[in-house]
């Protein structure tokens, strides 16, 4: 199922009456975890409910339909949480859904590679790629100033980074 995209991963059981509590990825989660939600859960994409959510330090302690014991939910520990894409919702301008970034060639401006996105991590003011270049993984903070230009359906991103941080991870690179 290609068209599910992550909005949490379960951390642990909570209590005895069946809750989890979820860790996030997701910059919405008013949206994704409120009751009445359906989220597909774990590598069977398991279509669940949400019947009870409550958040606690910026966190839901979320109860699903199925699941009554503290056993049914430690089943769940490590569980992600999807959505399918097309109920994800449309992002303001210039703003993008980690799936859509990952597998994106990065270049810097005169079109050298750097290497190919695996991941992103971080909030949506705070994100950063994950890239996978020919000296190790290199992080580049997803910023307009050094993400100059990013084309989602050609699956390109172009860089400018400042001086340094693509050496920063180089075998002798700065600390």
């Amino acid at each position: 199922m290609d068209d599910l995209v992550l909005v949490g991963r379960v951390a642990r059981a909570h209590g005895n009456r069946g809750q989890v509590i979820v860790n996030l990825d997701t910059d919405f989660p008013d949206e994704r975890f409120r009751v009445g939600a359906v989220v597909m859960v774990g590598p069977s994409a398991t279509a669940r409910a949400i019947r009870e959510v409550r958040f606690h330090q910026g966190r839901p302690i979320i109860a699903f339909e199925g699941i009554e014991t503290m056993n049914e939910a430690e089943a769940l520990a490590g569980a992600e949480l999807k959505v399918p894409a097309a109920d994800a919702g449309r992002l303001p301008e210039d703003t993008y859904y980690h799936y859509e970034l990952i597998g994106c060639e990065v270049r810097d401006r005169s079109g050298k590679a750097i290497g190919s996105v695996t991941g992103v991590e971080g909030t949506m003011e705070m994100s950063r790629l994950v890239i996978a270049g020919s000296h190790g993984e290199v992080l580049i903070p997803l910023v307009a100033e050094i993400c100059t230009e990013i084309d989602v359906p050609g699956r390109r991103i172009v860089v400018s980074p400042p001086d340094g941080l693509l050496e920063l991870n180089e075998p002798g690179g700065r600390p």
